[in-house]
C-alpha cells in the first residue's frame, strides 16, 4: 500500500521550522537557528519523529533543492562590482581558509591518536581529517546575512566569493589526498575538468550578456521566472554531473549571471516564494535531523571537543588572517572569519568521500557529525552577535519580509 507518511513530515517541517524561527526572532537570533533547532529536535538525537530516508529520497531531494534555491537567490542578490573589488580578497581568504583548517585537523588527529608518522596511511587518515576542517557551507551564513541585511556589503561579498573558491581548493586538495591512496584517481583528469568548467562558466556568461536586451525585455512575465529556474537546475546539475563540482556552485553562478539584468528583481521575487515556502525550511531542517550521536563513547566525545575548536578557530584565525592581509578592519577580518565556520553538508559529502577511500573510520563519523551540526548552528548565532549594532546595508526583497522561516 502507498504510503502517505510524507505528508505528515512535511507539515511537522513547517509548523516547528515556523514555531522555533518565531522563538528565535523574540529572543534577537537569527530566524534560522530555530528551523536548525527544529531539526534537532525531530531528528534521531531527540524526538526521532521524521527520518530523511523514511519515504526513499523524497525529503532529501526537496532538502537539495531548498539549498540549491537559496544559493541561487543568492546569486541574484549579490552585488556584482562588489564581488569584483573583492575578487583578490575572496581568493586570499579561501587560501588561508583552507591551508590553517588542514592543518588544525592534522594536527589534533596525530597527537590524539598518536599516530606513526612513518606510517604512510596512518599519516595519510590524519591529513584527511584536516581535509574534512577545509569545507565550507556558506548556505546557512547566506540566510542569516540576508536576514541581518548584509548580504551584499564587502564583508557579504567576501564570504560569498570565498566560499566558491574555498569549494574549489577543497575539491582539489580532496582529489590529490584520495589520489595518493587510490591511484584510479587521477588528480590532472580532474584539474582538466576544473579548468574546463570555468571555461564553460565564461561562454555561457559571454552569451547571456549578447542576449541582456532580448532577456531584459522579457521583464516580468511568468515565462522568465520559469525559464531563470530551469537555467539554475540546468547549470546545478551541469557543474555536479559533468565537471564534479557542487550542484550549489551551479546554482550561484547562475543567479550570478543575471544579476545585473532588469529581470533580477521579478525573477528573485517569484523564486523566493516557492523556496521560504516549503523547500527552505525543509533544507535547515535536514541537516538537524542527519545529527546521530550514538557512536561516541568518553574517548570520541573528548576528541569530538577537540575537533570543534579546532574547526571553529581555524576558519576564524585562518580567514581572518585573509581578510587582515588585504587590509580588512579588525572587525570586517572578524566577521568574515564567523562567516566561513560553517561546514555544512560540504564536510559530510567529503567525509563520505573518504570513507568510500578507506581513509575514515565508521568511529570518526559521530565526531564529524557533531563538528558539522555545532558549526552549522553556532554560524549564525555567532554572525548575530558580531553585527551587534550595526546598521544593515541592504533590505530583503519585498517577498522575503512575510515568508521568513
Amino acid at each position: 500500500m502507498e504510503s502517505f507518511n510524507f505528508l505528515l513530515f512535511l507539515a511537522i517541517i513547517l509548523v516547528s521550522t515556523k514555531v522555533l524561527g518565531i522563538f528565535s526572532k523574540k529572543v534577537k537570533m537569527p530566524q534560522v537557528v530555530g528551523a536548525l533547532v527544529a531539526g534537532v529536535i525531530l531528528g534521531p538525537s531527540v524526538l526521532n519523529l521524521v527520518q530523511m530516508e523514511s519515504d526513499g529520497n523524497f525529503l532529501a531531494y526537496m532538502a537539495e533543492i531548498g539549498v540549491i534555491l537559496l544559493m541561487f537567490c543568492a546569486g541574484l542578490e549579490t552585488d556584482l562590482s562588489e564581488l569584483k573589488a573583492n575578487g583578490v580578497a575572496s581568493f586570499i581568504v579561501a587560501m588561508c581558509g583552507v591551508i590553517v583548517p588542514l592543518a588544525g585537523g592534522f594536527i589534533a588527529y596525530a597527537l590524539y591518536f598518536h599516530v606513526d608518522v612513518s606510517s604512510f596511511h596512518e599519516c595519510m587518515k590524519a591529513v584527511f581529517v584536516g581535509t574534512v576542517l577545509t569545507a565550507t557551507s556558506v548556505s546557512i551564513t547566506v540566510e542569516t546575512l540576508r536576514e541581518l541585511g548584509h548580504l551584499k556589503g564587502k564583508v557579504g561579498s567576501t564570504i560569498l566569493g570565498a566560499a566558491i573558491i574555498d569549494d574549489i581548493l577543497g575539491i582539489i586538495v580532496l582529489t590529490i589526498v584520495t589520489s595518493l591512496e587510490d591511484t584510479s584517481v587521477n588528480p590532472a583528469t580532474v584539474f582538466g575538468k576544473i579548468a574546463l568548467y570555468f571555461v564553460v562558466i565564461a561562454v555561457i556568461w559571454f552569451v547571456l550578456a549578447k542576449l541582456k536586451p532580448f532577456l531584459e525585455s522579457q521583464d516580468r512575465l511568468r515565462r522568465t521566472a520559469i525559464l531563470a529556474l530551469a537555467f539554475c537546475f540546468l547549470m546545478a546539475y551541469v557543474s555536479e554531473e559533468f565537471f564534479g563540482i557542487a550542484d550549489i556552485t551551479g546554482a550561484y553562478f547562475a543567479g550570478l549571471m543575471l544579476c545585473s539584468m532588469k529581470i533580477e528583481t521579478y525573477v528573485n521575487r517569484r523564486v523566493e516564494i516557492p523556496a521560504y515556502l516549503i523547500f527552505s525550511p525543509v533544507f535547515f531542517a535536514s541537516i538537524g535531523m542527519k545529527t546521530n550521536l550514538d557512536g561516541l563513547n568518553g574517548s570520541m566525545i573528548l576528541f569530538s571537543i577537540i575537533l570543534l575548536v579546532i574547526a571553529i578557530l581555524s576558519k576564524v584565525v585562518g580567514c581572518g588572517l585573509g581578510a587582515k592581509i588585504c587590509k580588512c578592519t579588525n572587525k570586517e577580518a572578524l566577521r568574515i572569519g564567523v562567516g566561513m565556520i560553517s561546514r555544512g553538508e560540504v564536510a559530510l559529502i567529503v567525509a563520505q568521500k573518504g570513507y568510500q577511500a578507506g581513509m575514515l573510520s565508521d568511529d570518526l563519523f559521530a565526531p564529524i557529525v557533531l563538528v558539522v551540526i555545532v558549526t552549522t548552528l553556532i554560524t549564525p548565532i555567532l554572525l548575530s552577535m558580531v553585527f551587534k549594532g550595526e546598521k544593515p546595508q541592504d533590505t530583503p526583497a519585498a517577498p522575503a519580509e512575510g515568508a521568513g522561516i
